[in-house]
This record gives C-alpha cells, sequence and structure tokens, in this order.
C-alpha cells in the first residue's frame, strides 16, 4: 500500500473514532430517555434499556409543549426579523453611497463580537425601563438586534456580487429604492436568505444566557424548561432526556432537510467579499 492510501485510511479511521467519540452524548441520552426511572444508575448507564419505555416522551411533551412554543415564538419571529432587516442593510451598504457607510459597516460587524455577558447587567435594567422584561416581544428583539451584525453581513457580501449595471438599468426604467429592492435584489436573494435563516433559527433556539436572563417562567424557552428540571436534587433522568430529544428535534430535522442547500447558499457568495 502507497503511503498517500496510508494516510487515507488513517485519515478515515481517525474520523469514523472521533464520529463515535461525538455520539457518545446523543447514544447516552437516547437510551436515558428509553429507560423507566428504575433502570436508571451509574453501573448500567451504558447499558440499553430492558424494554423501551415511552412514557417518558408523553410526559416531557405534556410538561415543556408551552416552552417548545415559546420557542418556536421566539426562533421563528426573531429570524424572519433579523434577516429581513439584514437584507435590506446589505443591500443600501453595498449598492449605495451614503455618509458615513464605510464607517457603518465595521460598527455593525464588530457588534458581532461583544460578549453577551458584557451588556446583561445594562441591558436587563433597559429592558425593566422600557417594560419588556419577562415576555417574548423583548427578548425577539433582543436576538434581532444581536443577529444584524451577521445578517448584515453575510447579505452585504453576497449582494456585492450582484453587477451594478442590474441596478443601474433598472433605476433608468423608473424602479426606485424599493422597485430595485422588491423585483432585483429579493429574487436572487434565495442562497442567502437560506443560510441566515438555517444560522439564526439555531443559534436562537439553542441560546440560553439571555432566555435565563430576561424572561419570566410562563415565557420561558425549552432551554430554561430543561435545565430548571434538571437542576433538582432528586432528577429522575428520563424525563429531561426525553425533554432534550424534543428540544433537539427541531434544528436536526432543520439541518437534515436544508444543510445540503445551507453548503450551497455559502458557496453562492454568501461569505464572499
Amino acid at each position: 500500500m502507497s503511503s498517500g492510501k496510508t494516510i487515507r485510511v488513517l485519515a478515515q479511521i481517525l474520523a469514523v473514532l472521533l464520529a463515535m467519540v461525538y455520539l457518545v452524548p446523543i447514544y447516552m441520552t437516547l437510551i436515558t430517555s428509553l429507560k423507566a426511572p428504575a433502570e436508571i444508575n451509574v453501573m448500567t448507564a451504558w447499558a440499553l434499556p430492558s424494554k423501551a419505555h415511552w412514557a417518558s416522551y408523553g410526559v416531557a411533551w405534556e410538561r415543556f409543549a408551552p416552552n417548545l412554543q415559546n420557542s418556536f415564538v421566539l426562533a421563528i419571529s426573531a429570524t424572519l426579523l433579523s434577516a429581513i432587516m439584514g437584507s435590506l442593510n446589505g443591500y443600501v451598504l453595498s449598492k449605495y453611497r451614503i455618509p458615513g457607510g464605510k464607517v457603518a459597516l465595521p460598527l455593525i460587524v464588530f457588534g458581532m463580537f461583544i460578549p453577551y455577558q458584557s451588556v446583561l447587567v445594562p441591558l436587563f435594567r433597559f429592558m425593566q425601563q422600557t417594560r419588556l422584561y419577562g415576555g417574548l416581544p423583548g427578548l425577539i428583539l433582543v436576538h434581532v438586534v444581536y443577529g444584524l451584525p451577521i445578517t448584515t453581513l453575510l447579505f452585504r457580501s453576497f449582494y456585492q456580487e450582484i453587477p451594478d449595471e442590474l441596478v443601474d438599468a433598472s433605476s433608468i426604467d423608473g424602479a426606485g429604492f424599493w422597485g430595485i429592492f422588491r423585483h432585483l435584489i429579493l429574487p436572487l436573494s434565495g442562497p442567502p436568505f437560506l443560510v441566515v435563516c438555517i444560522w439564526q433559527f439555531t443559534q436562537i433556539w439553542n441560546e440560553f444566557l439571555f432566555a435565563v436572563t430576561l424572561t419570566k417562567p410562563s415565557s420561558q424557552p425549552i432551554t430554561v424548561a430543561l435545565a430548571n428540571l434538571a437542576g433538582g436534587q432528586a432528577v429522575s433522568w428520563n424525563l429531561p432526556m426525553a425533554g432534550s430529544v424534543l428540544a433537539a428535534l427541531p434544528t436536526t430535522i432543520v439541518y437534515v432537510l436544508l444543510g445540503r442547500y445551507f453548503v450551497r447558499g455559502l458557496l453562492a457568495g454568501a461569505l464572499k467579499g
């Protein structure tokens, strides 16, 4: 066997081993969620359940259904709003010369590097003073604002690949700002919208810090509900594990169904420039 083939075989073996290590938590979560409470102990943690205990999923669904609904409302609303606003920002910054435009983009992108923890206290006070604290509208607003840097950067990078001659021709034909955006820019925006929506939905769905700090129990998403359940001293671990599976399904389905389009969107120009 040549040295090149040997390296490829070793690389494949290493990849399989790393994949197995990565899948260990998933395996533990699945088998624990299917065990009866009496079967769950440290000595038999790796063992398969003697009989699938599906009742855990029924209890988890009944208990976490309001939190799952909150997560869907939060993730979908914030994703769509941040995508639309990022698209408008990218359109303006790539196709129009505005005063301070060269400074505006770096300042917007700088928001990507601000840690959540550094703004948590002033943000908490701001939410209280504006009476947005505790509910989903305030949390949606926070995720929209925090999502604008990455969505603006992605859309601007993609729109820079659209020839300016097309915009000029549309303007000569009588199309204004909104006409160009609606009839020229938006029809070409499928790839960046797909990339942004998948990225934002996943980030917002899995976010915990803002959710646990800025919402009251009735508005908490699934991530906070799971943490609260697992934080007790006597935990029936089959229930939080079943809840974890339910919480992971939406983002898993999104990537299974749309993962290849996500990669195509990136390659189509969403990260160029």
